[in-house]
């Protein structure tokens, strides 16, 4: 079996990073846990949660709990809050939009969002669920069932930023106003300076969180902020209702499971010498020997989070005492000669393979909701391996167990069969009948438990499809309200509460820089930053009125700009940062709930991660009409590649340079040479035919056709159009290399803006949109070519 599963490598589905809410079942009689954080790609943290999702849960009755956190009151849900999802908001569970909290004591009146649980729930022997149901047409919006869900009203124990809001109505601008200028033409950027120095941040950031003091103090800070701040995190909760009724009926069969492990009976070495290790044993040896050619191996804190994990499984009394006399070399070797084996394999022989595990998921892959057969996203469980994380993770090389059944929640429809268990003797953790999510099954994450994996329905479902939209329509209903935003942090920015000058210093970075707003970090996480969470060492005033700001942010990418700033801000930044350490922090009034809880007085549903939405779109969107000049489709599709790295730069989404991509340099350069010598051998055949003698000899010897004039001249100009599309495709190539295009285009880029300028401009939408994103983004394909964001 293979070990290279990771979270680094899974779809989108499972990289989740919000904890969507729940409302505990009255039937059951689990302890409380922290609301789920959905993994993934592109993966958030915390910053852009709702502020309602920060509100701790009390359920009805739990006066133990009450009396732990103080007086409670009701919370009604926020009108369709912001969930933040760093590589993708579209996966977001609906769950996570709303928290409910009940009061301690109420009337019996008060009705679970859940309507029935089933615990433990049995596997059902009904084989043939799917079969028997008719897949009819989605009938339309208006015959859907809805529920009603009242308006929002703010716990008396939730102080505001403000005391007085300032409320921000749409505005429309002026032609000569330049409140609504994309980001791309607010910001003055430089490039990033040499790798050796992100390294040795890196190294920096590494030292800073194994030491001991450094931990302590950090502890202290979190202590302090927690007794100040009426945002704390919420205690841990399974993922519960959202806002309103998703579905009416909801059939599917549940996930299917990794093969278990078989052994394979080559010893590992210590010392020299062979040793037994039990099947467990030998599966994780195996786990860490299949990574020995990979750069983990250099990374001691990867090795010494094996080695921890490991030794447990070993025990006190076995032979293997330390890793550094193991010698993995056998197993590694034996997992190589398997890998050779399937390469060796014939077209028949994978074809084969292919097919008997196709017939074997193939009644997983989809979900039946109102009558309609939707596919199913990511329906497998991931098998166990060793965790390898995003750049410099303190928990890489920690071991992820095995999911059983028992770790699994299924969600499926009251009167629908509950899913057959797949592996016999075993029974699901849980059965919910919950039609206010869209989540189909859930488990806490092996190496987070504050995190949590789902299985959603593909990108390219309806509800998906719903979902991407109203989040796009959000980040254009910004436009209208920018304006008024700007003035409000304007004015603010010389206010004398340093708690209201920090917020709009904050929200005044994030609009302009596109910054993500940050969140506290456990000493487990990543020591990444947001805005929020910037540190003194971070940001450093250059007179007159110059930021440099140089920190890792998602997924330890380090962010490096010089952006120059209004004036007001640069002294307010110079205020932040006097008497204050290195490490401490920049804005230490502020948090990312507060910050939230203000942006959501300015427009409903407000986050950091709409404003990223909003500038990301709206930058794309000027730079596609200013910079076509109705060329041909290689020269608009330059055009749009230069814009949509534009939107990357601004939204920091890099990546490292590819393996091949000094081959293909190569490779571009050597066809452009040989057709620089084809041209030569053209011009010299056109000079002689025009002298009326035949062509020279090709360079084999062999005679050429012999062409007029007026022939060798159309060859030659089609020859100087191929190497110019080369001489653009290399230096679209090597403009690139660091770039990564994809997350903005998945994420943060609204695809009707594509669509528009594609039917405008003449261009395939296949050349932007591979399967999966025409897949995804179906919805958008019939806009009006005069769209704009």
């Amino acid at each position: 079996m293979s070990y290279s599963s990771d979270d680094d490598d899974k779809p989108l589905i499972f990289k989740r990073n919000s904890r969507p809410d729940t409302v505990k079942s009255s039937s059951s009689s689990q302890p409380s846990r922290p609301s789920p954080k959905p993994i993934n790609e592109e993966v958030d943290s915390e910053d852009d949660k709702p502020l309602s999702s920060r509100i701790s849960i009390v359920s009805k009755g739990d006066t133990n709990h009450a009396a732990k956190k103080g007086p409670s009151t009701s919370v009604s849900p926020l009108p369709k809050p912001q969930v933040k999802d760093e590589d993708s908001d579209d996966e977001k569970p609906l769950s996570s939009k709303y928290t409910f909290k009940s009061k301690v004591g109420s009337s019996t009146n008060d009705k679970p969002l859940v309507s029935k649980v089933h615990q433990n729930g049995s596997a059902s022997k009904d084989k043939n669920q799917l079969k028997n149901i008719g897949v009819n047409k989605r009938p339309p919006d208006d015959e859907r069932p809805t529920s009603s869900v009242k308006k929002p009203k703010l716990s008396d124990s939730v102080t505001p930023v403000n005391h007085k809001p300032v409320a921000m109505k749409a505005e429309t601008k002026s032609d000569d106003d330049d409140d609504d200028v994309p980001i791309s033409q607010r910001i003055k950027k430089q490039a990033p300076s040499s790798s050796n120095k992100s390294s040795s941040v890196k190294q920096k950031v590494m030292k800073k969180s194994s030491s001991p003091l450094n931990k302590t103090n950090k502890k202290s800070k979190k202590m302090m902020k927690q007794k100040q701040s009426q945002y704390s995190k919420p205690s841990k909760i399974p993922p519960g209702s959202g806002e309103g009724q998703k579905w009416t009926s909801l059939v599917h069969n549940g996930v299917i499971f990794p093969p278990e492990y078989k052994p394979h009976g080559v010893k590992m070495l210590y010392k020299g010498k062979p040793v037994d290790l039990t099947p467990e044993q030998e599966e994780v040896a195996t786990m860490f020997a299949v990574m020995l050619d990979t750069d983990y191996m250099t990374k001691p804190q990867f090795k010494e989070n094996f080695w921890g994990d490991w030794q447990k499984i070993l025990g006190k009394k076995h032979t293997i005492q330390d890793l550094e006399n193991c010698d993995f070399k056998p197993i590694y070797e034996w997992h190589q000669s398997e890998k050779e084996k399937k390469k060796q394999m014939t077209t028949e022989e994978k074809k084969a393979i292919k097919e008997e595990k196709m017939k074997i998921e193939e009644k997983y892959m989809w979900a039946i909701v109102d009558g309609v057969k939707e596919k199913v996203g990511n329906f497998r469980v991931e098998p166990p391996g060793l965790f390898r994380g995003r750049g410099e993770h303190p928990k890489m090389g920690k071991l992820k167990k095995r999911i059983r059944p028992s770790d699994i929640t299924i969600n499926i429809g009251k009167d629908a069969p509950i899913p057959e268990c797949p592996i016999p003797g075993e029974r699901w953790k849980e059965i919910r009948h919950d039609n206010t999510v869209t989540w189909l099954a859930y488990w806490i994450d092996p190496i987070n438990s504050k995190e949590f994996k789902y299985v959603f329905l593909a990108a390219s479902s309806s509800l998906k499809g719903q979902s991407d939209k109203e989040k796009y329509e959000k980040a254009r209903k910004l436009k209208g309200y920018i304006e008024g935003i700007r003035k409000a942090y304007t004015k603010d920015f010389g206010n004398s509460d340093d708690t209201k000058r920090q917020v709009a210093v904050a929200t005044y970075l994030i609009d302009k820089l596109a910054l993500r707003a940050g969140n506290e970090k456990d000493d487990d996480e990543a020591d990444t930053v947001g805005c929020c969470t910037l540190k003194v060492e971070n940001v450093e005033p250059m007179p007159p009125n110059i930021l440099k700001f140089d920190f890792l942010g998602k997924d330890s990418i380090r962010y490096q700009n010089e952006v120059e700033v209004e004036l007001p801000v640069f002294k307010a930044i110079q205020q932040f940062r006097t008497g204050k350490q290195g490490n401490d922090d920049l804005f230490d009034k502020l948090d990312t709930s507060k910050l939230n809880a203000h942006l959501k007085e300015l427009m409903p549903g407000l986050t950091a991660k709409v404003f990223r939405t909003y500038n990301a779109s709206i930058t794309l969107d000027d730079m596609l009409t200013r910079e076509t000049k109705g060329g041909d489709v290689t020269q608009n599709l330059v055009v749009y590649q230069h814009a949509n790295k534009e939107v990357a730069i601004i939204c920091n989404h890099q990546r490292t340079v590819s393996k091949s991509h000094s081959a293909q340099m190569t490779r571009l350069n050597e066809k452009i040479d040989e057709l620089k010598g084809v041209i030569k051998e053209l011009e010299t055949d056109l000079s002689r035919a025009k002298k009326g003698k035949p062509p020279s000899k090709s360079s084999d010897g062999k005679p050429k056709r012999n062409l007029n004039p007026e022939a060798l001249q159309k060859k030659i100009a089609q020859t100087n159009a191929k190497i110019e599309k080369m001489e653009r495709d290399k230096e679209t190539k090597e403009d690139l290399k660091t770039v990564a295009l994809g997350t903005s285009k998945i994420n943060y880029l609204d695809p009707r803006i594509t669509v528009a300028w594609c039917k405008r401009h003449e261009v395939p939408i296949e050349k932007l949109f591979n399967k999966s994103l025409l897949a995804k983004f179906a919805w958008s394909m019939d806009v009006d070519p005069s769209f704009r964001f």
